[in-house]
């Protein structure tokens, strides 16, 4: 950004002074997801992606639970929540992350949301089902599967097992 700016100044006396002014400004989550999210141009349904990201700066440690689009072939974070704890995220820090994304942005832009292994739990499972959000979450082979027809639990890895004769 700072080299677009029309100035005399170096574009790293720019950087710096954006630097500063991010440093000391509040800016409100509603306000820069809504910047990113507008200027994507988005047409369409969105498949929403959701992790937790674990950083080290210096000898702190910075927890993120992330909401990122998939568009256009390319996954823009816009919506996030600092966790002020190490570890994963509990089903209400991500429900209230979804949450803001549907009070802001509505239901209707989301297609589906992918997320990985660690994001599962009835609370969290249900207010997906409850607001009509198709998901799509990978599971571990040893994941148990209830098979309703012949009503007993079998590993997932024995519904994906596939032989294959050469």
């Amino acid at each position: 950004m700072s080299a677009g700016f029309a100035s005399a100044s170096l574009a790293s006396s720019w950087a710096r002074r954006m630097q500063r002014f991010m440093a000391e400004a509040e800016l409100q989550m509603k306000l820069i997801s809504s910047l990113i999210f507008s200027a994507m141009l988005i047409s369409g349904k969105l498949i929403l992606v959701i992790d937790r990201t674990n950083l080290k700066f210096g000898s702190s440690n910075i927890n993120i639970l992330m909401l990122r689009m998939a568009y256009r072939g390319i996954v823009v974070p816009f919506l996030f929540k600092m966790l002020d704890k190490r570890g994963n995220s509990n089903a209400q820090e991500r429900i209230d992350l979804m949450q803001n994304f549907t009070d802001w942005f509505g239901l209707d832009q989301i297609d589906c949301l992918l997320a990985d292994r660690k994001f599962v739990g009835d609370l969290w499972l249900n207010f997906l089902t409850l607001h009509n959000i198709r998901y799509h979450i990978t599971i571990c082979n040893n994941f148990k599967v209830f098979l309703a027809i012949k009503q007993y639990f079998v590993k997932a890895s024995y519904l994906f097992n596939v032989m294959i004769n050469y």
